[in-house]
């Protein structure tokens, strides 16, 4: 499939990072694929990709402004027939999960060799889904109905869920936000939408979601 100029996967790179934009356009050009554009957040790559259509967009989870999640909803309807690869720091199950339900056809960690974002680049692009083979009956599970006990964890952002597993591992206000490189009033907000989202008031309960989730290694 890639043999040949016109046949090049062409791909489209996401990713607020310049120094992960630059590593991963040098390996990928240098493996027969076609880089035909980047962006460093969701508004550049709306702005640029309907005009390059590209086969495949990988895009990073955490963009600042609008989160991985809701703008791989954007790009579905934007460029339908583009596929969707997410490129991840996180491993959890609840980000793999959501991502897909937003939906991209596969999800690639960071920490894992450059060579496995090619082979996922390669099998979405020829309609294959490419996700982590562990997480297989999460994925195929239908989405949960919310109750008291175990709200609906896919209303939750991609910066919701950082602070979630941030204060269930008992940071504070403040340590979130220096952790995460936001004020102390997004921290917050953020922890308002998530009280309202989940009807979970106290932080002893935003923990206990976070471990019937998965969310944190706490038990």
């Amino acid at each position: 499939m890639i043999d040949g100029k016109r046949n090049k996967i062409r791909v489209f790179l996401v990713d607020d990072h310049p120094i992960v934009r630059e590593g991963v356009r040098s390996y990928l050009t240098g493996h027969s694929i076609a880089m035909v554009g980047e962006a460093s957040d969701a508004k550049e790559a709306l702005r640029k990709v309907k005009k390059l259509a590209p086969d495949v967009i990988v895009l990073d989870v955490n963009l600042p402004g609008l989160d991985g999640g809701e703008l791989a909803r954007l790009l579905r309807r934007l460029v339908p027939k583009t596929k969707l690869l997410a490129f991840s720091i996180h491993s959890s199950e609840a980000y793999v999960v959501r991502m897909a339900r937003c939906g991209v056809q596969g999800y690639v960690m960071k920490d894992q060799p450059t060579a496995e974002l090619l082979n996922a680049i390669k099998h979405v692009s020829q309609g294959g889904l490419h996700f982590p083979a562990n997480m297989a009956g999460a994925l195929l599970a239908p989405a949960p109905k919310s109750s008291p006990d175990k709200p609906d964890r896919v209303a939750l952002s991609v910066r919701e869920l950082e602070v979630l597993t941030s204060l269930a591992e008992g940071l504070s206000n403040k340590c979130v936000a220096a952790k995460l490189g936001i004020s102390v009033r997004t921290v917050e907000t953020h922890r308002e939408h998530l009280s309202h989202k989940l009807d979970i008031l106290t932080v002893a309960g935003l923990t206990k979601y976070a471990i019937q989730h998965g969310l944190t290694s706490l038990r």
